[in-house]
């Protein structure tokens, strides 16, 4: 297994269709990267009430000190409002580029989840893609293809933080410590680590 390293200082970009997609995929790993990095991040996220947004507000300032874009579409009707979703990307994308994006697997079994992966790679064309994973009960993990080795320490942290951002989640029958722990354990099982979190990326270019 062959590793990658980043530079020292970073611009991240994390794109999720609801709050709380981003911390669940790819929080342990914003954790690492503002412990280890000179890293600025930006969250962008595409549906959520002004409680939710709330909630986003509140995690993204525990996990990475991210500034957080809202913008309000209808929760599971992405699709729908698709023309509108990919100006709204656009108008992300007249930022400076980031050096790392964090979005949605392509084949997410969710339909949000799914349109804005499908659409990220059609505005961002020359950035790092790193799709991240979402449990859900429809099962639609893949093999991955990349991960970031986690502490216990960091992974405990992750599950306390989420927690602590979105109180309006904890009466889903999905939504437990078990569950999230028990996902970076198995990515840290295949990546020869106590815990992990994993991704997919379909297009890399090598600089030999």
């Amino acid at each position: 297994m062959l590793g990658l390293s980043l530079p020292a200082r970073i611009r991240v970009l994390c794109l999720g269709a609801h709050p709380d997609d981003i911390e669940i995929g790819c929080g342990g790993t914003l954790l690492r990267l503002a412990a280890s990095h000179d890293v600025q991040v930006t969250n962008v996220v595409l549906t959520g009430s002004s409680d939710r947004a709330q909630e986003a507000m509140e995690a993204a300032s525990l996990f990475a000190q991210a500034e957080v874009v809202m913008f309000g579409f209808p929760d599971g009707r992405l699709p729908a409002y698709w023309g509108d979703v990919k100006a709204a990307l656009e108008e992300v994308a007249r930022r400076p580029a980031p050096d790392l994006l964090f979005a949605p697997n392509r084949d997410d079994a969710h339909q949000d989840h799914r349109l804005l992966a499908q659409l990220v790679t059609t505005v961002w064309r020359d950035v790092l893609v790193l799709s991240y994973e979402v449990p859900k009960w429809d099962g639609d993990f893949l093999p991955p293809s990349h991960y970031v080795p986690l502490s216990a320490a960091v992974a405990q942290r992750k599950v306390q933080l989420l927690n602590k951002a979105y109180p309006s989640q904890h009466s889903r029958d999905w939504w437990d410590d078990d569950l999230f722990l028990g996902v970076m354990r198995l990515r840290g099982m295949e990546c020869r680590a106590r815990y992990a979190e994993a991704f997919n990326v379909r297009k890399a270019i090598l600089s030999v």
